[in-house]
């Protein structure tokens, strides 16, 4: 469920130990001596749903590795809060040079994985789907959207590379719907359209279209659409659908919700790290 051979994963490592580390943790190193050999365990604070735990092989290993390091849970775990999720054993310095960086990762991608877990579960009584979007935190898209589905929603595409959303710029910008959805289906990728009016709605049904997307309805307005459609292409409903409202809106009959908030509003999860000195 949660990978790290991604290079993508791989640079947002780096990058986040190169910001913090700089030439070198100066606090550490003037304080504690270079072989000192030392314990520590990361614990999680409160509720939530655990992501991104799986980093931290790669981030010790990235500043010379440990000696040992356990997981005692694993991505997608529900976590009351007050338990032991890893240990760690090595040197000193790793350790406290890797700190914050390794926090700010799991809080991180917790607080996502446990904002998806809270949507999904809102609607599980229902065959809707909860979706995320692209509106993530910049160089850190592929984590978060590990982390998504973590918590149990699904990914929507990953960027613009690899699937086509015809919003209404691109209608307007290619001369209506029907000749927007004839170009983009010839290209064999994954087409969705939006749709804003019944004559729009049929003019892509007409044309072929597998997948609409329906914005800024009301759940009434958003079951009489589903009704209208009646299973001639998956549905998905968008437009700043609270939590709040999300159960209103899937039992309305769509297929799929589309939620920024999984990523863009999610909060950091409450953990920490405790380091014991070993004995000499």
């Amino acid at each position: 469920m949660f990978t790290t051979d991604h290079p993508d994963v791989d640079r947002a490592l780096r990058a986040a130990l190169e910001e913090d580390i700089g030439s070198g943790d100066v606090t550490t190193r003037a304080t504690v001596p270079e072989a000192t050999r030392a314990s520590g365990v990361f614990y999680a604070r409160e509720p939530m749903t655990l992501a991104g735990i799986e980093l931290l092989a790669k981030i010790y290993a990235l500043r010379g590795g440990v000696g040992k390091l356990e997981l005692h849970y694993g991505s997608g775990a529900r976590l009351t809060g007050g338990e032991a999720i890893a240990s760690v054993e090595g040197k000193a310095w790793t350790l406290l040079e890797c700190e914050r960086t390794a926090l700010n990762f799991i809080q991180r991608l917790s607080g996502v994985a446990t904002q998806a877990s809270r949507y999904a579960d809102a609607v599980k009584h229902t065959r809707c789907r909860i979706l995320d979007t692209r509106k993530t935190t910049p160089g850190l898209r592929i984590l978060e959207k590990m982390a998504v589905a973590a918590g149990g929603a699904v990914n929507h595409r990953i960027g613009l590379f690899d699937a086509i959303l015809i919003k209404n710029n691109h209608i307007t910008a290619a001369g209506g719907v029907g000749p927007a959805l004839q170009r983009a289906l010839a290209t064999g990728l994954p087409v969705e359209i939006e749709v804003r009016t019944r004559q729009e709605l049929d003019e892509a049904l007409a044309g072929g279209a597998t997948r609409l997307l329906l914005d800024n309805l009301t759940p009434a307005e958003a079951a009489e659409w589903v009704a209208y459609i009646a299973g001639r292409a998956s549905t998905e409903l968008s437009g700043g659908i609270t939590y709040h409202a999300i159960v209103a809106y899937a039992e309305a009959g769509a297929d799929f919700i589309s939620v920024g908030a999984l990523t863009h509003s999610a909060r950091a999860m409450n953990l920490n790290f405790r380091v014991t000195l070993h004995d000499v």
